[in-house]
Formats: C-alpha cells, sequence, structure tokens
C-alpha cells in the first residue's frame, strides 16, 4: 500500500522526496507548540478558555488543549514514518482545518495574541503543506480509498 523509494521511478522518487520537508514543516509546528499546550502556558490556557467557552463547554478547556495537542503529536509521528505519511498528511489536514475554522468564525480572530496573526498564518501554511503532500501521494491516497472500498463493499 505505501510507496518504497526503491521501487519509485525517477520522478516518483523526487515526489517522494519533496514530501520529507513538507513533513517535517509540519512536525515542526506541531511539537513546537506542544510545549505551550502540555505545559499550560497561560496563552495556550486562554486561548482554548476562549473557545471551549465560546462552543458551550466551560471548563474543559484543558481537555481541548490537551487533547488538540494529542492529535497534533499523533499527526507528526504518522508523518515522520514514510509508510504512514498520507494519514498523517490527512490528520494534518483536518486539524489545520479546525484550527482555521475556529479563527475565523469564533471570538479568537486572526490575531489572538496581537503578533500579526502569526498563529493563523502558520495554521494556513500547515495546512497548505499538508494538502501539497496528499496531492503529491494522490496515487497512495487512491490506493487505501480502493482498499478500504473493496472492505466496505459487499457482492450483489
Amino acid at each position: 500500500m505505501s510507496i518504497h523509494s526503491d521501487t519509485l521511478d525517477h520522478t516518483g522518487r523526487i515526489v517522494w522526496y519533496v514530501t520529507w520537508p513538507l513533513a517535517f514543516w509540519n512536525v515542526y509546528v506541531f511539537v513546537w507548540y506542544l510545549q505551550y499546550k502540555f505545559t499550560g502556558n497561560p496563552g495556550s490556557v486562554e486561548l482554548f478558555t476562549t473557545l471551549t467557552d465560546w462552543l458551550g463547554f466551560h471548563g474543559y478547556e484543558a481537555v481541548m488543549r490537551i487533547g488538540t495537542g494529542s492529535a497534533e503529536l499523533l499527526a507528526s509521528i504518522l508523518l515522520v514514518i514514510a509508510p504512514s505519511r498520507v494519514f498523517g498528511a490527512v490528520l494534518s489536514a483536518g486539524i489545520m482545518g479546525g484550527a482555521i475554522f475556529f479563527h475565523l468564525v469564533s471570538p479568537l480572530g486572526v490575531d489572538p495574541y496581537g503578533d500579526g496573526g502569526v498563529l493563523f498564518k502558520e495554521a494556513c501554511e500547515t495546512l497548505a503543506s499538508s494538502l501539497v503532500i496528499l496531492v503529491l501521494l494522490r496515487h497512495e491516497v487512491m490506493a487505501w480509498i480502493d482498499w478500504a472500498r473493496a472492505r466496505v463493499t459487499k457482492p450483489a
């Protein structure tokens, strides 16, 4: 199911190796912010308190903060393990899509820290990186979709 570099043609090797820096960008962003999420940094607590209060889940800031951090850690692990890169990119895109959504529709806004929207911009860059990985590895994505369809579809 996964692409192995020793079986790829020249173009496939180029595509495969281009995904590495994109994956490491996502890992860098996720791992960098884990220190704030997992240690209960006041800025992170304030951000997730704003979100959970807005969503009506008062008092669940730590659950959302640690849960988000855990999902980002899992995505990072999946991204650096070559055969699971597609799954890491899908999870990464989902996390960043959610982050962008909340920045746009919740009271957070695109610049919650007054720093020019660094967090929002990095979310957009990380989403773009994830989507590029998925486009570059689209044959692998389609192979997984076909595999799943074969397991779900029952013969008539």
